[in-house]
């Protein structure tokens, strides 16, 4: 697994990094506090009400992979009658993200400043910290130590890693005593959540924004200053300079790679989204960062996991392995699941073998169209958008690989359990630097 650096775009001001260039290890309570965390701004933070209101106002959208817009989710919970309950969703499922670990571990009060103003503005009565990273609950845990009491409990709860366990009503479906699997909807947690609640989760970068829109009105972007809003990208693969870095909306995905990254031009294409979003060919070099131009693209930010896949880098070799992922880390509840992402493992991998023939191309592309939407989560379909992708994406290479493999794809092992392009961890000593 790569040794990735952090860093920030040159032309922004860091709002989820750390500002200071070089600093190593976790923010403390006396850290936060000194750069105005926890008080808000001249006038405190904003409340209620107005902070939805605000949060709607921002074009904040959820960086888990979706992009709902925050403010709409919030909304939706707060009003609902009776308890309200916030679950802070850091079990990071793509093996090729490490965002939320890292501000879990490393920026422990930001997220938790976040959760109360969160848990406020919803009307919680409770708030919980989820996730599977042992570093990550240690850091929440020390950082509710250092607190003084809170206006609403926050509790750490931790399950067993998975792809699947990060999914809303699978975090639900856990708090609540049962497996880290997702539940069939309606209801969805907003309606009838933990213990029965209406129930607001989101993802921990999306949280993490919070404490700068409370501030006030002065810190609230203006609707389509979307150029100067900021995210985290978890950029590896093919790439000289692999890292978690901070990125403005509104440049291409090619000036972010090549100034953070260190590319010297387009590479042969991109796994876009960790696995969830597909493959793109060398025109996502070009696309600005934005989450409808990718989508109307046929492809997505999501969870902002970026691999380079290089000129030595076999896309349909790289599809099987993601495709053969999926088929070992589905939740095996759903029969169109369990069955569907074998079926299109079966065939991406004799692509890759150089043994598929026409009649399988035709029957994956039939099972791309077909399959999505049809299990209780998104596994299927993120399985169908690589099919899908790799298909309209390097017809070339799938051509050529119905005749036979291509070297890169002689020397892959489909069988491996090591998630494909995933990157660790982040340890105390991680190199951190401002680009």
């Amino acid at each position: 697994m790569p040794s990735l650096i952090t860093g920030v775009h040159p032309s922004v001001t860091p709002r989820l990094m750390l500002p200071e260039p070089g600093r190593q290890g976790r923010e403390d309570r006396a850290a936060y506090e000194a750069r105005g965390g926890y008080s808000g701004g001249p006038g405190g933070y904003l409340e209620g009400a107005d902070l939805i209101s605000a949060v709607a106002g921002s074009g904040l959208r959820g960086r888990g992979g979706a992009a709902f817009p925050l403010g709409v989710k919030l909304a939706a919970v707060a009003g609902q009658p009776g308890d309200h309950v916030l679950v802070v969703n850091g079990e990071e499922g793509e093996p090729a993200s490490v965002k939320d670990r890292w501000l879990l571990r490393t920026r422990p009060h930001l997220i938790l400043d976040g959760t109360l103003r969160a848990a406020a503005a919803i009307g919680a009565v409770t708030a919980y910290v989820y996730l599977s990273d042992d570093q990550a609950a240690e850091s929440i845990r020390t950082a509710l130590a250092e607190l003084d009491e809170l206006p609403v409990p926050v509790h750490v709860r931790t399950v067993p890693h998975s792809y699947v366990a990060g999914e809303e009503t699978a975090a639900v479906r856990a708090i609540n005593g049962g497996p880290a699997k997702p539940s069939d909807k309606p209801p969805r947690p907003f309606e009838e959540g933990v213990a029965g609640c209406p129930t607001l989760v989101s993802n921990v970068e999306t949280i993490a924004n919070l404490p700068r829109i409370a501030a006030g009105p002065a810190s609230v972007l203006a609707p389509g200053a979307r150029g100067q809003e900021t995210f985290l990208i978890t950029l590896t693969g093919s790439c000289p300079r692999p890292g978690l870095y901070e990125v403005p909306f509104g440049g291409t995905l090619g000036e972010v790679a090549e100034t953070l990254g260190g590319l010297t031009g387009p590479p042969r294409g991109y796994l876009m989204g960790g696995y969830f979003a597909g493959l793109l060919n060398r025109r996502g070099h070009g696309l600005a960062l934005d989450y409808d131009v990718f989508r109307d693209e046929g492809s997505g930010l999501g969870c902002g996991a970026v691999v380079v896949l290089g000129p030595a880098d076999c896309p349909v070799g790289a599809a099987a392995q993601v495709m053969a992922y999926f088929d070992r880390n589905n939740a095996s509840q759903c029969g169109s699941c369990f069955n569907g992402t074998a079926a299109m493992s079966g065939v991406t991998t004799a692509l890759a073998h150089g043994v598929a023939g026409p009649a399988d191309v035709q029957r994956l592309e039939s099972w791309a169209a077909f399959l999505p939407g049809r299990g209780a989560c998104a596994t299927l379909d993120g399985a169908a958008n690589v099919a899908r992708s790799l298909l309209r994406e390097f017809p070339a290479e799938v051509e050529a690989h119905v005749r036979d493999r291509c070297g890169p794809c002689a020397e892959l092992d489909f069988a491996a359990h090591t998630p494909p392009f995933a990157v660790a961890p982040y340890a105390e000593t991680v190199e951190e630097t401002a680009s």
